[in-house]
């Protein structure tokens, strides 16, 4: 054991996760992917110009273009991939200089020829645009993309007639633009939850490097000053006792972070646990369950106020010095909780008496409540060997309640 009385500061340090970290950038992949499938065009574009070179009246303009396409391609990729520009610029000038390369077919062939062929890029080499404008803004954008760039062939190509619908540019563009958006809304998607994840985990890490932190200094340093408090007496008796409850409410709180309790989050339903143990204190100590006691909300408060109620009566029947236990059962399709003490016990006939003399502490508040809720109470006391209430609730409510 260390010893209690040397100073600790709690300093907080990394974990390995936050060391490590994560790609900051959810996209960073797919436009490494898309600029490898730009290169993988850009090689086709170029074997398709050896192909159709011959059939140009300006072929030596041809390739002229064709060397514009290929610096125009290292210089997206790299920008893209490397976010050397804003992502929103590079995509903006893809869109103009894809059409202007394609409308540039009409420079360097004639009518004939570009009516019935691809354009100068090729249509797979204009597929980029599309990609780089899904990636950068979702399934929307690269649609629209693919909307334009088609449009614009079919402006170039001089194809706007009902041979349109022949054409399989449109549908190809707009379908690229469709899944490479979705893509990349699911990829954000996941990587926000990655973060969450990574974040949750880290701050569990802290929260037990803490918690032992607490341990091995607060906690033992309130424990030696109960019990010497307790030893001498007199006013460090009354230190001893405070000492007591603040060692009890936080080991309660340090169980309560390290259990992974489920927090109230409005919803209809409720973990009881947590309840239950906002109860304990140097003279209560509370039992529950390691996972969660998930009950609808109106029942969990109902059965939560029954037990503060049973917590009362103790505190204010069951002598001075008396302990109070508290144990929380979860069985299947009903909770059990057990409230017992080891005070002076109930005379035979007092509970009697009280709900004479009009206290219904007991009959309403407890009995009552139970009823409500479709369970039962059952009570078990002796004179001088303490109380125990045992409450058994239905986790569901029959529809009579």
């Amino acid at each position: 054991m260390t010893d209690p009385t040397r100073r600790r500061r709690l300093h907080y340090r990394p974990t390995v996760r936050e060391a490590s970290g994560i790609d900051t950038d959810p996209d960073a992949p797919l436009w490494r992917a898309a600029q490898a499938f730009r290169l993988v065009t850009l090689v086709y574009a170029i074997s398709y110009q050896f192909a159709s070179a011959s059939d140009y009246t300006n072929a030596r303009l041809s390739w002229f273009f064709v060397a514009l396409m290929a610096v125009w391609s290292g210089a997206s990729a790299v920008m893209l991939a490397a976010e050397t520009v804003p992502r929103k610029y590079v995509v903006l000038a893809d869109q103009l200089i894809v059409i202007a390369l394609m409308a540039s077919t009409r420079l360097v062939s004639d009518h004939e020829w570009y009516q019935n062929h691809q354009t100068l890029p090729t249509t797979l080499w204009a597929t980029n645009a599309v990609i780089s404008a899904a990636i950068l803004g979702g399934p929307w954008l690269g649609i629209a993309s693919g909307v334009v760039i088609s449009s614009a062939s079919a402006i170039i190509r001089d194809q706007i007639n009902l041979d349109l619908w022949r054409d399989a540019t449109a549908p190809v563009l707009v379908s690229v633009g469709l899944a490479l958006g979705l893509a990349t809304t699911t990829a954000r998607r996941a990587h926000r939850q990655l973060e969450q994840a990574v974040r949750l985990a880290a701050a569990t890490e802290e929260r037990e490097r803490l918690a032992r932190e607490v341990h091995d200094g607060v906690l033992q340093v309130l424990a030696m000053v109960r019990r010497r408090g307790a030893a001498l007496g007199g006013e460090a008796a009354e230190l001893a006792e405070l000492a007591g409850e603040q060692e009890v409410a936080l080991r309660m709180l340090i169980s309560e972070q390290g259990s992974g309790a489920t927090a109230d989050t409005g919803g209809q339903s409720v973990d009881l646990c947590p309840l239950l143990t906002t109860g304990a204190s140097a003279t209560v100590s509370v039992s529950t369950p390691a996972d969660p006691v998930i009950l609808d909300r109106d029942r969990a408060i109902e059965l939560a106020a029954i037990v503060d109620n049973a917590l009362s009566n103790a505190a204010l029947h069951a002598g001075s010095g008396a302990k109070v236990f508290v144990l929380l059962e979860d069985l299947p399709g009903e909770v059990i909780v057990s409230i017992r003490d080891d005070g002076v016990g109930i005379p035979d006939g007092r509970l009697a008496e009280a709900e004479a003399e009009g206290r219904m502490g007991v009959s309403k508040s407890i009995l009552g409540r139970v009823a409500l809720l479709g369970g039962t109470a059952s009570l078990h006391t002796e004179p001088g060997e303490g109380t125990e209430w045992e409450i058994t609730v239905p986790k569901e409510s029959s529809g009579s309640d």
